[in-house]
């Protein structure tokens, strides 16, 4: 049986590709650089805001290391500010996240966005409640793949690793999930496509919420 189900945050619970385009454009104008496409800014999000930032200014031409440290000061000073910038949960959600507190299941965010901002999209979407822990990208913790994080957040639910459930929408969550031993299931709603996640080797796909939640309710049913 099921106790904890561990969302990640961009592309699985909420759409926030308008925020990232935003902020990472205005970066850009800043430094003088051409702006990137939002089907770019979609294939470069999911290992967190320095690999966005180095991935942007690559497609410019810009390698130089002194460089990158300036923009992602830029990116951090904006970011911050428009981290909500248009940002709202994917259809169902909200319902789905609310019926899986119905059957007791612990609820929890693990995001490679920067720690305070990934709890404050989440506080300012969700609400204080919605979730038992939230959790983005801290100093002294691996960002994933890796998955210190996400085992940390299982044994802080109080769920062994047969009872927690991973849900993302990328190949990072796929290899993080893998990595940990946990039940992982990834959404086709998200910033990838389905032939993308069936080549980075996932093994659940799923189209919508209702059948998260099914996959949840059979196993409280057992």
């Amino acid at each position: 049986m099921y106790k904890a189900c561990i969302f990640d945050l961009d592309g699985t619970l909420t759409d926030t590709l308008d925020s990232l385009l935003f902020s990472v454009n205005e970066m850009m104008k800043e430094l003088e650089l051409p702006e990137i496409t939002r089907e770019q800014c979609r294939m470069y999000v999911g290992n967190g805001a320095k690999v966005l930032v180095r991935k942007a200014l690559e497609s410019a031409g810009v390698r130089e290391e002194e460089y990158f440290d300036k923009a992602f000061r830029t990116f951090q000073r904006i970011f911050d500010q428009n981290c909500t910038y248009h940002v709202r949960p994917y259809k169902g959600i909200v319902s789905l996240l609310a019926g899986l507190k119905a059957q007791g299941m612990k609820l929890g965010v693990l995001s490679n966005k920067p720690d305070r901002q990934a709890v404050h999209v989440v506080q300012e979407i969700f609400g204080d409640r919605a979730f038992d822990l939230v959790r983005g990208q801290r100093e002294g913790v691996p960002r994933k793949p890796d998955p210190a994080a996400l085992l940390e957040m299982a044994d802080n639910l109080k769920a062994g690793l047969s009872e927690v459930i991973y849900i993302g929408d990328s190949e990072v969550d796929i290899k993080t999930g893998q990595a940990a031993g946990v039940k992982t299931i990834l959404v086709s709603w998200g910033f990838r496509s389905t032939e993308d996640l069936i080549k980075a080797g996932a093994e659940q796909i799923v189209d919508s919420v209702q059948e998260i939640f099914d996959i949840t309710k059979e196993e409280s049913d057992e």
